[in-house]
């Protein structure tokens, strides 16, 4: 009873003590942080957007100077195109067999008649004997009816006179001389059938020699197509015979085949000067001519294909490299002519330097701190892939090459590949 009581008490409210104030809600924390971490994200994005480079990455040349000299020779048409081999030979052995060796390796340089592979001669080996057998046999033979032959004309001789004399009948006597006659024949069919043992002997000498594959030309092993135990055939027969031994390019006969589109193939003359650039090395730039336009034309593709020969030789130029060929009025270094045409004057860009804004050619020049500056400029004749600029440029600026669309005047660039 006494616990009860002293339970009952504690119960009791006391009227003059202010309630007390309930703890804080943990949602209004929460919102609270939430807030706080917003505003930190919205002033680092603002720094990044406002305080951080703004920087473009770009790529720059220089604008060049083109000498009042005439060195520099203008570009009439550029166009695209592949090295290729005139003499390139796929090497095949003339008979179906079985490879035994091969003796090429690629990059390899062969010459003319130099054994490339050899096949499995034992057909042609056993071909050959039996036909030499044949041919001793036939010699043979005709031996035999030459001993003959003697023994019938002695008798002939023999009983010529003895007719004359009338001491033997004239029956035996045409019978002595018709059995020359005969073996007279036969010596002859003999002879001629050793004759064609002998051509046959000489054919199966022939097939001998064409299980060994000899190089038709020189030049250098583009491809190793054969392995030993391989079986090869001149014919595609399917299956897993190999039809060839090896590729052999002549080096010396490189040229290049270019497709021209047939709307300008009217600039094109033969014996025209020119420069080739191979892909693999854009800075080289190697004269070549006009050999020759081939008089066809591609439906398709509405083109026709142009034959340029290269003045300069060089290990680095191989089959099937892609070039781009610029043909020039004239040849490089050659004096412009006096009358009829002027000599290239201002300046020269990248092509790719010159872009287009609101419908005008400009170019963005680097400045001081490396801000550019937009320029308009008057382009010229193509020179390669290069372009005239006639006004708007100062030889010795500097030029931003392919410039984004969103470059305006006064963006601040840097260089692709330096350090910031």
């Amino acid at each position: 009873m006494n616990a009860s009581a002293e339970l009952l008490k504690e119960l009791k409210l006391e009227r003059g003590r202010a309630p007390s104030t309930p703890p804080p809600s943990r949602r209004g924390l929460w919102i609270g942080l939430g807030v706080a971490a917003a505003v930190v994200i919205a002033a680092g994005a603002a720094w990044m957007v406002f305080g951080g480079d703004k920087a473009v990455e770009v790529r720059t040349a220089p604008v060049v100077a083109i000498s009042a000299g005439g060195g520099a020779s203008a570009s009439v048409l550029d166009a695209s195109g592949y090295v290729v081999a005139r003499r390139m030979a796929t090497v095949s052995a003339k008979v179906t067999g079985r490879v035994k060796e091969v003796l090429i390796e690629e990059g390899m340089r062969v010459e003319e008649g130099q054994v490339l592979a050899r096949l499995d001669p034992i057909d042609a080996d056993a071909q050959r004997t039996l036909a030499a057998s044949q041919v001793a046999a036939s010699k043979s033979q005709a031996d035999s009816v030459r001993a003959q032959l003697v023994d019938a004309e002695s008798n002939a001789r023999r009983l010529s006179q003895l007719v004359g004399e009338q001491l033997v009948s004239r029956a035996q006597y045409d019978q002595a001389i018709a059995q020359r006659d005969a073996l007279r024949a036969q010596l002859a069919t003999a002879q001629r059938n050793a004759q064609v043992a002998g051509d046959q002997l000489r054919i199966a000498d022939q097939g001998v020699d064409n299980t060994i594959v000899r190089a038709p030309f020189a030049g250098i092993v583009t491809a190793k197509a054969a392995q030993p135990g391989e079986i090869v055939s001149p014919l595609a027969t399917g299956g897993f015979t190999r039809t060839g031994i090896g590729t052999i390019v002549d080096m010396e006969s490189l040229e290049v085949e270019v497709e021209v589109g047939e709307s300008y193939i009217g600039r094109v003359q033969p014996k025209m000067p020119l420069e080739v650039v191979l892909t693999a090395y854009p800075d080289w730039r190697i004269p070549g001519e006009v050999i020759a336009i081939i008089p066809a034309a591609d439906r398709g593709k509405a083109t026709v294909k142009v034959r340029v020969a290269l003045k300069e030789k060089d290990p680095r130029i191989v089959p099937d490299m892609g070039v781009r060929v610029s043909f020039l009025d004239r040849a490089p270094g050659q004096e412009a002519p006096q009358q009829g045409e002027q000599k290239p004057q201002g300046v020269r860009v990248p092509a790719a330097a010159i872009v287009q804004r609101d419908g005008a050619d400009v170019a963005f020049v680097v400045g001081d701190e490396d801000a550019v500056e937009q320029r308009a400029v008057k382009p010229g004749i193509a020179m390669g892939s290069d372009r005239q600029v006639l006004s708007g440029l100062t030889a010795g600026e500097t030029v931003v090459v392919d410039a984004p669309d969103t470059l305006a005047d006064g963006d601040r660039i840097r260089v692709a590949g330096a350090q910031p």
